[in-house]
C-alpha cells in the first residue's frame, strides 16, 4: 500500500518563535491589527511506498518525526496520514 503523510511541525508552547513574531509584526504593519498570535512551523508532505499496512505506516511516520522530522525537546507535531493509489 503507498500513503501520503502530512506532517506539520510547530513550537511546543512557551518557546520562542521569532518568525512568528516577525510574521505577526508585519501583518500588523499592513494594517491587520486583530492578529493575535502566530506560531509558525514547517509542513512536509511525505509518501510511503511498501507493504506496510496503516499500523506499520503511522509507525515508520512516528518514527521519522521522532528522529529527524522534529526536534521534540522544543517541538511539536501532528500528522494525518491517507492512502493513495
Amino acid at each position: 500500500m503507498k500513503f501520503l503523510a502530512h506532517i506539520y511541525v510547530t513550537p511546543k508552547q512557551g518557546v520562542n518563535n521569532p518568525e512568528g513574531l516577525a510574521i505577526k509584526r508585519g501583518l500588523e504593519n499592513l494594517g491587520y491589527n486583530n492578529v493575535a498570535k502566530v506560531n509558525s512551523g514547517k509542513y512536509i508532505q511525505l509518501e510511503l511506498n511498501g507493504d506496510l499496512n496503516e499500523s506499520e505506516a503511522n509507525a515508520k511516520i512516528e518514527e521519522m518525526c521522532h528522529r529527524m522530522l522534529a526536534n521534540i525537546v522544543i517541538e511539536q507535531y501532528r500528522f494525518d496520514l491517507e492512502h493513495i493509489d
